[in-house]
């Protein structure tokens, strides 16, 4: 039988194995800002719902926002900081109160 030689050029497909490395997402924080005629009861509503705080968490973080000016409510990837923050202001909007809460880099 005839003995097969290979030219060492010929088959010098190798395999290599790559890393793949997720990225993890930037993170954003979601900023509530004060305001004088928003009612504390509707903020921590909001916080509550939205933002699934407890109402003593909530209670905190309006009071924050209320002395210092402006509260970080949380840390969140951008679709979802960006979605929250414009449930705020539909719901913000329909009961005819000008809050705000803005998106910030983390």
């Amino acid at each position: 039988m005839g003995d097969i030689s290979r030219r060492p050029d010929e088959d010098t497909n190798v395999l290599e194995k790559q890393k793949h490395e997720t990225k993890q997402p930037e993170m954003y924080k979601v900023v509530l800002l004060n305001d004088d005629y928003t009612p504390r009861e509707f903020v921590v509503e909001i916080l509550i719902r939205i933002f699934r705080k407890s109402a003593s968490d909530a209670q905190v973080i309006m009071m924050r926002a209320h002395r210092g000016g402006k509260s970080v409510v949380g840390i969140y990837t951008y679709d979802i900081a960006t979605t929250k923050v414009s449930q705020v202001r539909q719901k913000a909007r329909a009961s005819g109160y000008p809050l705000k809460m803005v998106v910030e880099g983390a």
